[in-house]
């Protein structure tokens, strides 16, 4: 925002393979009013756009440099092998780093993971992005080594992914900076942690779509006064019969008798 007059919004950036839509979803829904921007940056490169001010908040992967920001872990990613489908590997449902000995491990510069020790056999030259990567496996130059979700983003027709054990794993965590926490961050960061729309942690949300604009501070809606009815008509009450539903205990079906 710029100004104490101007409207609020939030900007959100994230990384490749992360996919907000359900938490931007929920926004929408409980935020009509309130813009949110939606920025897909480089993993290493969220940190400058967040300490720049370009973002309020990021859906970033771990580790966060916990001196500058604050963050909410998520939720921690599989690790899996990007492979041909015709590799030896894909008849198996799982993959140990010994089974990829006599295979190229690609290590792009962009990898996400902390390896101690890469598996399998390197590489000359390291590629420049993931994708490039992805590329080279597809030529049958190696094989690749991400998160599930980097492989579910760069999918092909021709390639395939196993689960890789005893291999390093990636988190994502909600992060901003710690000196710049708005109210749209905390409204977001009851989002991502599920809170509902009348939690009493966090900021007081506005009425979501077709709720009643009338609801009390409670989340219940106004009751007509006794007596009345919503249109505000006097109703009668009735007598409730064994079943619970209203019926007068006396009802008779059928027509009334002619009395002769």
């Amino acid at each position: 925002m710029t100004g104490s007059d101007a409207t609020p919004s939030f900007r959100l950036a994230y990384v490749p393979g992360v996919m907000p839509d359900k938490w931007v979803r929920i926004w929408n829904e409980r935020q009509p009013g309130v813009p949110l921007t939606l920025t897909q940056v480089p993993a290493g490169a969220v940190a400058e756009r967040l300490l720049g001010g370009d973002a309020d908040a990021g859906l970033v992967r771990t580790p966060v440099d916990r001196s500058v920001f604050s963050a909410i872990p998520l939720y921690t990613e599989q690790t899996v092998v990007v492979v041909p489908k015709d590799h030896l590997v894909t008849a198996v449902d799982e993959v140990a780093p010994e089974d990829l000995a006599d295979d190229i491990v690609l290590h792009p510069l962009d990898d996400v993971l902390d390896w101690e020790s890469l598996p399998g056999r390197h590489a000359l030259e390291r590629p420049a992005t993931t994708a490039d990567a992805v590329e080279l496996v597809a030529a049958g130059i190696g094989v690749l080594v991400v998160p599930l979700s980097l492989a579910r983003l760069h999918h092909r027709k021709d390639l395939t992914h196993r689960p890789l054990t005893d291999a390093p794993e990636s988190s994502v965590a909600l992060a901003w900076p710690e000196d710049a926490k708005t109210d749209q961050v905390e409204d977001f960061i009851g989002i991502v942690r599920g809170r509902t729309l009348n939690s009493t942690r966090g900021r007081q949300q506005p009425p979501a779509r077709g709720e009643s604009a009338n609801a009390d501070r409670g989340g219940a809606r106004r009751k007509p006064a006794t007596g009345k009815s919503a249109a505000g008509k006097s109703v009668g009450a009735k007598r409730t019969g064994k079943s619970g539903r209203g019926a007068p205990q006396n009802d008779r079906r059928g027509k009334p008798r002619r009395r002769s």
